[in-house]
């Protein structure tokens, strides 16, 4: 059978880590984090404290990547641990949800900022269509066309524009922190907020939203060269940048802007732009947000494409998905049948109410991703381990711990989306149930 191509140097597995992680969370999330944590301190902490989860979890990810070098990322580590079983609700709610629901989030949120110069992308074309959603569904076509070609193409490409993005990036950073009206004071305001555990919680799920995509590298190991060595450090390295990057970001907003000033801003990038450079910086961060948004659009195809080719090559999915292309080894049919439901996604519009199901029933799976690196320690020692979780096995169980307390406060706070994202997994069963049966005959 044909092989995926190890083509993906350390350089483009980092661009990875960075490009799919820095999207559009970083101009939006603040407004949502101070209001439910009242003060810029508390803020920065919270940015911290994911920052430091989330490494938590590429510490963990680094040993399952290195071990088990193959596509598929978390489905590959839960079908080691537990069994084909929780694999496959992995893949399944990856494949018509969680991936596809995100890749049709960042298409339509880059219609959106495009909408800022253009605002005739907001009339509808026919039958209720935007003409955005015509743009957003053409940017996910030409993405997965990029990737259809080679996973090197992709990962070219995603260096490119993840360096073109953390430059602008760095340069609204520059911008704020010089700024003639910046202050210090700004960091002594706060507004009125729920505060404690809950405001606390809510805010960290802001936040855990925008560092959301660190593990998505684990998703195309089979593609990366020497796997061993470079998936670790690219894995480790590049959290670190985004962690730098978000904590400067959002030090700059705020030495810039006080605390209700965020508050009341939708996009508190463009407002602390439009404050230092009027309306043309405004619009500079929008260009931002939309290079941005391709570099986590591009890795998002690149890497979710590998989930359902992993379980189509297990018996678990539709055997056309897991062919490899002759010519360019990559999987080609994966990346269509993705690309193709997640431009449906956009089409529909119903893409938003999905993905808030499907957060829920998703954590507790990356809980038992992450917690697979001490059942594996003890159910197959013997594993070759190129590296080891540095703090184990305290690293891997804070993780676990705090995905706990996010599903518990989740299903508190939302419970009938948790037991309907619940429901959307279900409905893979007798799916599941099939290809099984079809394996055995």
């Amino acid at each position: 059978m044909q092989e995926l191509k190890r083509d993906l140097t350390v350089w483009g597995a980092a661009a990875i880590v960075v490009g799919t992680v820095i999207g559009s969370g970083i101009f939006l999330v603040p407004k949502s984090m101070v209001l439910n944590v009242g003060s810029p301190g508390m803020v920065l902490f919270v940015f911290l404290f994911g920052g430091l989860l989330s490494m938590a979890g590429a510490l963990t990810y680094a040993e399952l990547s290195s071990s088990m070098p193959e596509a598929g990322g978390e489905y590959v580590y839960l079908r080691e641990a537990y069994g084909p079983f929780f694999g496959f609700l992995f893949g399944w709610t990856q494949m018509w949800v969680a991936k596809s629901g995100s890749i049709a989030t960042l298409a339509t949120a880059l219609f959106t900022y495009m909408a800022n110069f253009y605002p005739a992308l907001e009339n509808e074309f026919a039958g209720g269509v935007k003409t955005g959603q015509l743009l957003a569904m053409a940017a996910i076509g030409g993405f997965g066309w990029l990737n259809y070609y080679g996973v090197k193409v992709g990962g070219n490409v995603q260096v490119g524009v993840t360096v073109v993005k953390v430059a602008l990036i760095g340069l609204l950073i520059v911008v704020g922190l010089t700024a003639p009206s910046a202050d210090f004071a700004n960091f002594s305001t706060s507004i009125p907020a729920p505060g404690g555990v809950a405001g606390f919680f809510a805010a960290l799920v802001a936040a855990l939203w925008a560092y959301d995509g660190w593990n998505n590298l684990s998703m195309v190991s089979s593609e990366v060269k020497n796997p061993q060595r470079n998936l670790p450090l690219a894995l480790i390295y590049g959290t670190l940048g985004v962690m730098a990057i978000y904590m400067l970001a959002c030090f700059a907003y705020f030495y810039v802007l006080p605390a209700d000033g965020v508050a009341k801003s939708d996009r508190v990038a463009a407002e602390m732009m439009r404050r230092v450079w009027g309306a043309g910086g405004a619009g500079a961060v929008s260009i931002a947000a939309m290079i941005s948004i391709f570099a986590a659009l591009n890795g998002s195809i690149l890497t979710g494409a590998r989930v359902p080719y992993a379980m189509a090559r297990d018996g678990y999915f539709f055997q056309k998905v897991a062919e490899v292309h002759p010519q360019y080894f990559t999987p080609a049919n994966s990346i269509i049948a993705l690309s193709a439901w997640s431009m449906l996604l956009v089409l529909t519009g119903s893409y938003d109410q999905l993905f808030t199901y499907v957060i829920f029933a998703s954590w507790i799976l990356y809980g038992m991703a992450t917690a697979s690196v001490i059942v594996l320690r003890r159910k197959r020692p013997d594993m070759p381990r190129p590296y080891r979780t540095l703090g184990y096995p305290v690293v891997p169980v804070i993780f676990v711990l705090v995905a706990v307390a996010l599903i518990i406060s989740t299903l508190q706070t939302s419970p009938v989306e948790s037991l309907r994202g619940l429901g959307i997994m279900a409905i893979g069963i007798p799916f599941y149930l099939y290809w099984k049966s079809k394996r055995t005959v």
